[in-house]
């Protein structure tokens, strides 16, 4: 007698289907932290707008009170939690209205970097040729320039035609990041180039010209798509850089004079808080404090990012 065995098959099961982008960016700590740091600043700089703007409050940025010059934080008075300064401000407010500006100017100048360094980076290695060498020249001269005094060139070159079409504040704000954005694209040009001549040498590239697609249809569904991730990523990283210039430009006595921002406010304050014999050390503490919270954050969201959207590295971990 003979027994008969049977092997059933079984199909493995199918494998799990990977996490979408936004609950990997939930589960990525540097993305979560930063972002989630940087939300609260912002928030709480714009959602205090109405009261740092009012005049008629105590908590206006420019509210100057000589009985309250240079008090120390207190509690007592929630405007003067962060103290005052020499005129009798409340530097809490001033903290506040000049993280708006800060993060303002860094965002306007971050954009226009990204935009001008894609369009040059996407032109250049997608034409090649005379075009790629011109514009890569155009680049290559601008970067043996000094950054900082392009920098002051551009201020002082658009302030005045500025000014006499817009009040001194909006003058100021416009100048100030189209300043900092006319020479931050370098790099983003470069960085773009590179990807679009490394992409245009891929096979499914080829397999659409064989296929006789346009350039137009090879340009915005091909090569577009695939550029989404180092520009986010880029765009991230600029922000931050824009903010310290412009701290750095208003510390120098180049920013948005009247407005506050981080950087104008340590250069202000810089003197009665480094005072040997009665320093005044909340002056320069909290306004350098939030810009380098500020700054810290935006870098863990950009590295977070950055590991998140390329898919050589494992993702982020702090």
């Amino acid at each position: 007698m003979t027994a008969l065995t049977t092997s059933i098959e079984i199909d493995p099961a199918p494998p799990a289907a990977e996490p979408g982008l936004v609950k990997r960016a939930l589960r990525t700590p540097r993305v979560v932290v930063g972002g989630a740091i940087l939300l609260l600043i912002a928030f709480l700089c714009v959602a205090t707008l109405p009261i740092t703007l009012d005049q008629n409050s105590p908590w206006h940025y420019d509210a100057q009170h000589v009985d309250r010059a240079e008090l120390s934080p207190t509690l007592s008075h929630m405007e003067l939690a962060f103290g005052s300064d020499k005129l009798g401000r409340p530097l809490l407010a001033r903290c506040l209205m000049g993280g708006t500006i800060s993060l303002a100017v860094g965002l306007s100048a971050a954009t226009l970097s990204v935009l001008l360094g894609v369009t040059v980076g996407l032109v250049a290695g997608f034409r090649g040729g005379w075009i790629d060498h011109t514009l890569m020249r155009i680049v290559d001269v601008l970067y043996s320039l000094p950054y900082v005094l392009l920098i002051i060139l551009f201020k002082l070159a658009l302030e005045e035609p500025l000014r006499a079409v817009l009040s001194r504040n909006a003058a100021n704000f416009v100048v100030m990041f189209l300043a900092i954005g006319l020479v931050s694209w370098l790099t983003m040009a470069r960085v773009i180039r590179g990807q679009v001549l490394a992409l245009r040498a891929q096979p499914f590239i080829e397999a659409a010209r064989a296929l006789g697609l346009t350039e137009r249809h090879i340009f915005l569904k091909h090569l577009l798509p695939n550029l989404i991730g180092p520009i986010i990523v880029y765009g991230t990283l600029t922000v931050p850089q824009a903010i310290l210039q412009e701290s750095f430009l208003s510390f120098l006595g180049l920013g948005l004079d009247p407005l506050p921002s981080w950087g104008a406010l340590a250069s202000e304050n810089r003197i009665a808080a480094l005072n040997l014999i009665d320093p005044k050390w909340w002056l320069l503490l909290f306004p350098c404090l939030l810009l380098m919270v500020t700054l810290l954050s935006l870098n863990f969201l950009g590295d977070g990012l950055r590991d998140l959207l390329d898919p050589k590295r494992d993702a982020a971990k702090l």
